[in-house]
């Protein structure tokens, strides 16, 4: 453990450097931060710093940045959130109101909305259908000879479908049918539905007609979502960060965000871990060593729905993200509630 001391200049290195991306010298420390103590005494505490890994050169400036393993220190000790403003919340509370109107739609509009905020690249981890359980079969009337077949998974996804309504056959009768596909399959999986289970509900319907219609809804939900989803955003605004000024560093971040799979194991990995920092020389893929990221997974009724994720470097506002991260988190449980109601 590092003492007050050093614990005292090392957040002042890593605040200043986050919002001025400069390295900063132990007479800009005492001047600019109130410490008590003379730019000698700092300039001996930053040569302990650097020699016990917390802080660095960059390149040949008298100035010091934080390394991974600073960055790391302050994450988990000295870190205080930054609590978003009730007008960024009241921000985010109408992008929703105005343009989520599916659940596509939620997870794109949280990607954008997580990007403009933090000026960094975005990332939505969606789930296949496949994984999720079916939670619910409903009918809703059209008009007096269609109407509209719905089916919802556990978490949020819907496929829907206008089925027009056979001769004979009374809305009684279609809510009949969802009770019984309902009653055989809420709370299984998708991909886990088998053809005896299917059965067994043919036998307890009234219509063909309507039964394989439903079939069909599945068939096709499931030929559309092979992969799971990921939403990016955020990109362009990331170049505008001086690290990304390299051409290098543009040219090898865009490769690995082509990289969709890579992308996708990347949030998988992080999904069960809660609140997640990977910073620096931790990511175990190269073109990541001078990134961070920054996730947290949303759960709907105790199994995970959705990672939610910042990418950038080093040299984020940690605070800000993980409060933001947080706060979209809790916000997205509001909103698949108002949605399944």
């Amino acid at each position: 453990m590092l003492d007050e001391r050093k614990q005292r200049i090392l957040r002042a290195i890593v605040d200043d450097y986050i919002s001025t991306a400069e390295p900063i010298g132990s007479r800009t420390i005492a001047k600019k931060y109130g410490l008590g103590i003379s730019p000698a005494t700092i300039r001996n505490e930053m040569a302990d710093l650097e020699t016990l890994g917390y802080i660095k050169h960059l390149h040949t400036s008298s100035g010091r940045i934080p390394s991974s393993k600073g960055y790391r220190f302050y994450v988990d000790d000295l870190l205080t959130l930054e609590q978003l403003s009730e007008d960024e919340k009241n921000l985010i509370n109408h992008w929703y109101a105005t343009k989520a109107r599916s659940v596509e739609g939620i997870f794109r509009e949280t990607s954008r909305i997580i990007s403009q905020l933090t000026k960094n690249i975005s990332l939505v981890l969606a789930p296949q259908l496949s994984q999720t359980a079916f939670r619910y079969l409903r009918f809703l009337p059209l008009d007096s000879s269609h109407v509209i077949a719905i089916i919802m998974t556990d978490a949020g996804f819907i496929n829907n479908k206008v089925i027009a309504v056979p001769s004979g056959v009374t809305f009684k009768d279609f809510e009949n049918i969802a009770n019984v596909f309902n009653s055989y399959l809420k709370g299984r999986s998708l991909r886990d539905i088998s053809m005896a289970s299917i059965r067994k509900i043919r036998g307890e319907t009234v219509n063909t007609t309507v039964f394989n219609a439903i079939i069909n809804i599945i068939d096709e939900a499931m030929a559309q979502d092979k992969k799971n989803r990921l939403y990016l955003g955020g990109a362009g605004q990331l170049m505008e960060q001086p690290e990304f000024h390299n051409i290098d560093n543009v040219k090898r971040i865009l490769s690995m965000l082509e990289q969709e799979t890579l992308l996708c194991n990347i949030l998988q990995e992080q999904r069960n871990k809660g609140l997640a920092v990977t910073i620096g020389q931790e990511n175990k893929y190269n073109d990541m060593k001078d990134c961070s990221i920054i996730s947290v997974t949303y759960h709907l009724d105790g199994k995970p729905v959705a990672t939610l994720a910042v990418l950038g470097p080093t040299r984020m506002d940690y605070g800000k993200i993980i409060s933001l991260l947080e706060f979209m988190n809790t916000n997205l449980a509001d909103i698949f509630h108002r949605l399944h109601l």
